[in-house]
């Protein structure tokens, strides 16, 4: 049987590669890595943040062609369920749902303004209030779930939630964003996986820059 493929871009600047891939490897499904040039348009597109499901990520597995995160956390949720990509009880798994959906629809300020960028530190990082009120609203989101799960993930063992999550958390590293207790060992939960590690070790041997995407002073 062929291994599954799945296609990315940039991995210092690509929150949305990210995402495919913490899923795929959330949920054990092996496979093979395609790495698009970042001056590829549709690769570039979805960095740019010109889109946020163009061709990139892109799933291909047993004849089936997923290129849209949310899509691919819920295919690999049907074909690998052992994973649990998705909470089990209902409401939970709408609560799940409900903020991934959020993510990936949302924020938009915040995107624009402090840009995926794994290589870069910015300490004291001037943060505009329209930004501001989307890094308040994800702090609610993330109380929240921790309250109600205990943690040490979103919904206590990691899911879809923390997948979609994971390059915020990276924004707020990069950026330098002032975290409570709670939430900062959360971002450290995070960061500390071992996809993470692979991850961002990978992005700091990444050649390429996008200029428009590095932040200047």
């Amino acid at each position: 049987m062929a291994k599954a493929t799945l296609t990315i871009s940039s991995k210092n600047y690509s929150s949305w590669s990210l995402r495919g891939w913490l899923l795929t490897k959330f949920s054990g499904l092996e496979f093979d890595e395609v790495v698009t040039a970042p001056d590829d348009a549709s690769a570039r597109a979805e960095i740019l943040l010109l889109s946020s499901s163009i061709l990139v990520p892109c799933l291909r597995h047993e004849g089936a062609t997923v290129w849209d995160t949310l899509a691919i956390g819920e295919y690999l949720n049907e074909v690998m369920p052992d994973a649990k990509l998705l909470p089990a009880d209902r409401v939970l798994r709408a609560h799940c749902r409900s903020i991934c959906g959020e993510i990936h629809s949302g924020f938009t300020t915040l995107r624009a303004s402090l840009p995926v960028n794994l290589k870069g530190h910015f300490p004291n990082f001037k943060i505009w209030s329209r930004a501001q009120a989307d890094i308040d609203r994800i702090c609610i989101i993330w109380r929240e779930c921790l309250a109600k799960s205990g943690g040490p993930f979103l919904f206590g063992e990691r899911s879809m939630a923390d997948a979609m999550y994971a390059p915020v958390v990276t924004r707020f590293m990069t950026y330098d964003v002032k975290l409570d207790p709670q939430l900062a060992a959360y971002a450290g939960t995070i960061m500390a996986m071992p996809e993470m590690h692979e991850w961002v070790e990978a992005a700091k041997v990444e050649p390429a820059e996008i200029e428009e995407l590095e932040v200047e002073y």
